[in-house]
């Protein structure tokens, strides 16, 4: 073959080279959209995720999760799960409709490149159909400036977002709880802190029995068999003191030469603690009036003899207590920690009004509940087995994040749908006109794509995807309102009035996200397999150097 038919055949070959590679890129965001794309909405199907073994089996919708549990091997669609998990380390929701996004762009973009449209030119235009729809979103959006106060609206908050993972009644009961979580834990010109809500799972009852407790839910209990399992007018002493014999920090030993000396050093040891025990005795006397009762939870651990002592005073102690829940309870009874015992004030002390053991199977609960002014508070989430458990778990979590999103943005963005009927007519209308050339059509293909959205909600309904755009559309521009799709009905709605809400920075942050991602597979143009060392901090090779 001569170097001239070598020079002909060559740009061919690079046309070749990149209508492959983003066939490649296509198929896998394609595949991945179908995969997702039944999940999205209150009528979407579950996934039933199985592990290595029979008894590792997952019940979900949740994108998040599915993205993370399943075992993606395209290299492309794994790019995009990964991708797509970071909308749900911003904004705790929309991992699904970033997906089905960046699907719904690639493939709208690919029609356009195989006509001959140059991805360069086509990203151009994916950027100005974003900033127009940003734009769109915030005159779209509802401003509610005083939301935490409003607690109807944040339980349809809540209920938009728990109704796409959970079903029945519990939705509602979930919603209630999950807004009492956020209404406890709110404090004026102050970041919501959800490390303050703990959530704590127990396989007994129904789904339904699950509730907020304001206070603390701690998943052990007393040690003793004579302490008193329910206190009314509690004082609690939240303390991290050690009550028991306590190991050298560095290797140690001692060299006994009769059996008396190693009795005095225990009875030495014991006088320590022993009168340690006493203060803490005495403090309980001072800090408690008539009818109030007295209950320690520390940290670190208290020997047998202690909690004997404690329990012939009639004091409840728990100890060994899990860091994380130290503060916590702090926030819940009004206290402070306690770290010495040369710190004791009766103004450390926390309130609650109920201290109480439950017993259920063989482990044990302590329930520090009635704190009438708690900042904190505890999910408790209950159902007949582990696998509703932790259904609802992660359903919660993404319920808190939306009422936290919606609080701190003190805005909202009619759902249903509502927003991308409108942006997608809002580009057609009034952005494309204003163009000229081939920007143009990367705008039509954003239109098109963000249509996915409506289009999915409809068919996982059981309508018919075409008759049920036309008519949002219809009734969109005829009058100009947030029109949504009613998935029980088919019908167009006024997303407000039904009460359906999304977050504005999951909107926002889902256009971002899925343009990035579908410009950067759009501009690839050769996929292939990088060396062993590529990420691990790989030596240059001399002969590519100078």
């Amino acid at each position: 073959m001569s170097n001239s038919t070598l020079h002909e055949i060559s740009p061919n070959a690079e046309i070749v080279s990149r209508q492959q590679a983003l066939q490649v890129n296509v198929a896998a965001a394609v595949g991945l959209s179908n995969v997702l794309k039944s999940n999205l909405g209150p009528t979407g199907t579950l996934k039933l995720l199985v592990g290595g073994t029979i008894e590792q089996l997952k019940l979900t919708k949740d994108g998040l999760t599915l993205l993370k549990e399943m075992q993606i091997q395209h290299p492309t669609a794994a790019l995009i799960a990964r991708t797509a998990t970071a909308q749900d380390d911003v904004t705790g929701d929309g991992t699904t409709s970033v997906v089905l996004l960046t699907g719904e762009l690639l493939r709208q973009a690919e029609l356009l490149v195989r006509e001959g449209l140059h991805p360069r030119v086509l990203t151009d235009g994916l950027d100005t159909a974003r900033d127009a729809c940003l734009e769109v979103l915030k005159a779209f959006a509802v401003a509610h400036p005083d939301l935490i106060h409003n607690r109807d609206l944040l339980q349809q908050i809540a209920r938009t977002s728990l109704a796409t993972k959970l079903d029945g009644p519990l939705v509602d009961q979930m919603s209630s709880a999950v807004v009492s979580a956020i209404q406890t834990i709110y404090e004026p010109d102050t970041p919501l802190d959800l490390h303050r809500v703990e959530i704590l799972t127990l396989a007994r009852h129904r789904a339904v029995d699950s509730k907020f407790v304001a206070g603390l839910v701690l998943d052990h209990g007393a040690r003793h068999p004579d302490m008193p399992t329910q206190l009314l007018n509690v004082k609690v002493m939240t303390c991290n003191i050690s009550l028991e014999y306590e190991q050298t920090e560095t290797q140690a030993g001692f060299v006994y030469s009769t059996a008396e000396e190693r009795e005095k050093l225990v009875e030495s040891e014991r006088v320590w603690l022993d009168e340690r025990c006493r203060r803490i005795v005495e403090f309980k006397r001072q800090a408690c009036a008539d009818g109030e009762t007295f209950c320690i939870i520390n940290q670190k651990g208290v020997d047998p003899l202690s909690l004997d002592m404690f329990a012939k005073e009639g004091i409840l102690c728990l100890r060994r207590a899990k860091r994380r829940n130290m503060e916590r309870l702090t926030l819940a009874t009004g206290g402070s920690i306690i770290l010495s015992l040369e710190d004791l004030e009766t103004s450390m002390l926390g309130y609650a009004g109920s201290v109480k053991q439950v017993t259920y199977g063989e482990d044990k609960y302590t329930f520090v509940e009635d704190c009438p002014n708690s900042q904190s508070g505890t999910l408790l989430l209950q159902g007949p087995n582990k696998l509703t458990t932790e259904q609802i778990k992660d359903a919660a979590k993404d319920g808190l994040r939306a009422v936290k999103n919606a609080v701190e943005d003190g805005a909202l963005v009619p759902g249903g749908g509502a927003f991308e009927i409108a942006a997608s007519e809002h580009l057609l209308h009034k952005v494309v006109p204003t163009l000229k050339g081939k920007t143009k059509l990367g705008v039509q293909a954003y239109a098109q794509a963000l249509l996915v959205i409506p289009k999915t909600l409809a068919a996982n309904s059981g309508f018919d995807v075409q008759d049920v755009l036309l008519k949002l559309q219809d009734e969109r521009n005829s009058t100009n309102m947030a029109i949504g799709l009613d998935v029980k009905t088919g019908e167009p709605m006024l997303s407000a009035e039904q009460g359906v809400w999304d977050n504005v920075r999951v909107k926002r942050q889902g256009l971002h996200l899925a343009t990035v991602l579908a410009n950067q597979l759009l501009l690839v143009d050769e996929v292939m397999r990088a060396g062993k060392q590529m990420g691990r901090n790989a030596q240059p090779n001399p002969e590519m150097m100078g």
